[in-house]
């Protein structure tokens, strides 16, 4: 073929594609020309207290095409860590969407106290909207108090609204923060007698057709069966033993070993809600996933659609049973089966090499204290009782009364601002007053106040987290650390909220379309994912990002 009439065939054929957002190839000899070369879907998956180290604990008993597929044909970011405090389940699912910290986007904890208008305040709660699905009032939940955009909102800005959005998750906040401002549903599941899958009226008044289906169904029910280890519980030999002192177990059961009858155990303990706190709980949310996928036709075209997966259940089993737990060990090798089942269903209904997934997690978690004593490593758990006490007779002895102090909470002290107005005494004195008091009790670490994160700015250790997840208009004003792996938590279960690594280290994998394969030992942090994702799509960074891409991941 003449040159020149190839190129001029070529520019007809790619402006013709353009102008019709599809995705083309032309071959000539080794010329390879694409146009839109786009994912059809990102699949983001956040792992709720996922801890980096089950990739590498568990890695023997993982099939080769859950986690590891991920891992082989992906990037792989082996010192992923969350740049601030709390390490919570709101902010987490927050800053991995808008690749902000709570500074910016505003979810300072799952739950806190609202100085402006006295009263504790839900990171996803929002009154003036309507349960859809439920008669409860478990569906009046918006991302309304998320100040900022995610990046699944700015591809609904980019493709004018025509990319779809959909969120799913057991928990509301894992579904409808990440989901953002603009999506076209987040769903959740309400358990107890309902074992439905709702959402709210801030996206729609009436549950789809296929929704309405799905629970009409009830295929949760199926999952009330016997939960048992997947191999020979000899064989788990990554994790405790299954009869121990540092396990919650549940109501009806003498001791927290398997079997778990769930059937018999459903009754005494809040109906459906039980199987959150199972292995089964990640299969609900695959199961619903999958239907998304196919009843909303995501990834169908060429403009990019946004599915938002977030898995609860290891949050639950965690705080249940503990790192260390037997449970834990079979909740992730059976989600690892969950992984590959949602990826054979994309490669199916999307394509394989036509979309990415990212995964993640929210948070990591402690170690049991009281089993991190039993082997010597210094742990506990914090008097709060005792520490009430102290810190009232300090007030009452300095300064009279006890009324300075509105709200404690998050490890947070919240003042009376218009007390101390009016007794004319200046806050930042009081702050350093009580700081100087506090730090003197067992097991504080550092405090500090919040006239000093809002005058000095730190760049590096526990300090810089601290300010990166100060809000000045909605944090308290003293800001507590505690001594490592010292929590207010029950003596059975793990936690989490700190700046320390089994906090703060989680996976980061990155596969599918227009990915590299490869694996990385530099530090990266939660807030590249929004912006590496946003790079990839050619699309805005959410507009309180502060993250910069990962660059070395995109092919």
């Amino acid at each position: 073929m003449n040159k020149f009439l190839y190129a001029f065939i070529l520019v007809l054929v790619c402006a013709s594609c353009s102008a019709q957002n599809v995705t083309t190839t032309v071959v000539e000899k080794d010329v390879v020309v694409h146009n839109n070369d786009k994912p059809k879907l990102v699949v983001g998956i956040v792992v709720d207290q996922m801890r980096y180290d089950y990739l590498t604990r568990f890695e023997s008993k993982y099939g080769k095409g859950g986690f590891l597929r991920l891992i082989n044909e992906g990037f792989n970011f082996k010192n992923n860590h969350f740049n601030y405090i709390p390490t919570y389940t709101g902010p987490g699912h927050a800053s991995v969407y808008t690749g902000a910290t709570p500074k910016n986007h505003g979810v300072i904890a799952n739950s806190w106290y609202d100085k402006t208008i006295d009263k504790r305040v839900y990171c996803a709660g929002d009154d003036s909207v309507q349960s859809v699905g439920t008669t409860s009032s478990a569906g009046q939940m918006s991302p309304h108090r998320m100040k900022t955009t995610s990046f699944a909102d700015e591809n609904r800005l980019f493709t004018q609204m025509k990319g779809k959005t959909i969120g799913v998750s057991i928990k509301d906040r894992g579904a409808v923060l990440p989901a953002g401002h603009t999506a076209n549903a987040a769903y959740w599941f309400q358990g107890k007698e309902e074992g439905n899958w709702i959402t709210s009226s801030f996206y729609m008044n009436d549950l789809p057709e296929w929704v309405k289906e799905f629970n009409k169904e009830k295929s949760v029910a199926k999952y009330l069966t016997t939960w048992d280890t997947m191999y020979d519980i000899d064989t788990y030999t990554e994790s405790g033993s299954d009869l121990n002192a540092f396990e919650g177990g549940f109501k009806g059961k003498e001791t927290a070993t398997f079997p778990y009858d769930l059937a018999a155990l459903k009754e005494s303990n809040n109906g459906y809600d039980l199987l959150k706190s199972t292995a089964y709980g990640n299969s609900i949310v695959t199961d619903f996933a999958i239907a998304a996928i196919k009843e909303e036709q995501l990834g169908k075209d060429a403009i990019t659609d946004v599915l938002a997966v977030s898995y609860s259940s290891t949050d639950y089993v965690g705080h249940n049973f503990g790192v260390n737990s037997k449970e834990v060990q079979d909740t992730y090798i059976r989600l690892d089966k969950e992984i590959e089942r949602l990826l054979n269903e994309l490669d199916i209904k999307v394509g394989k090499g036509q979309y990415t997934v990212f995964l993640t997690a929210d948070h990591g978690a402690v170690d049991v204290p009281s089993y991190l004593n039993s082997v010597n490593i210094p742990a506990g758990y914090l008097d709060n009782d005792k520490a009430k006490e102290q810190l009232t007779m300090f007030l009452v002895k300095t300064y009279g009364t006890t009324d300075l102090v509105k709200n404690v909470s998050n490890n947070q002290i919240f003042l009376n601002r218009t007390k101390i107005t009016e007794l004319k005494l200046d806050l930042s004195d009081i702050q350093e007053a009580i700081i100087n008091e506090i730090i003197t009790y067992d097991n504080v670490d550092k405090a500090y106040s919040a006239t000093t994160m809002s005058t000095t700015s730190f760049s590096y250790g526990i300090e810089l987290l601290l300010q990166n997840g100060f809000n000045q208009k909605r944090s308290g004003d003293i800001l507590i650390i505690y001594d490592p792996a010292y929590i207010s938590y029950g003596r059975t279960g793990s936690t989490h909220g700190s700046g320390l690594n089994y906090d703060t280290h989680v996976p980061l994998l990155f596969f599918g379309k227009g990915i590299n394969q490869g694996s990385s030992f530099e530090k990266t942090t939660i807030t590249q994912i929004a912006p590496t994702i946003s790079a990839l799509l050619g699309i805005s960074f959410p507009n309180g990002a502060t993250g910069q891409p990962l660059i070395e991941v995109m092919d």
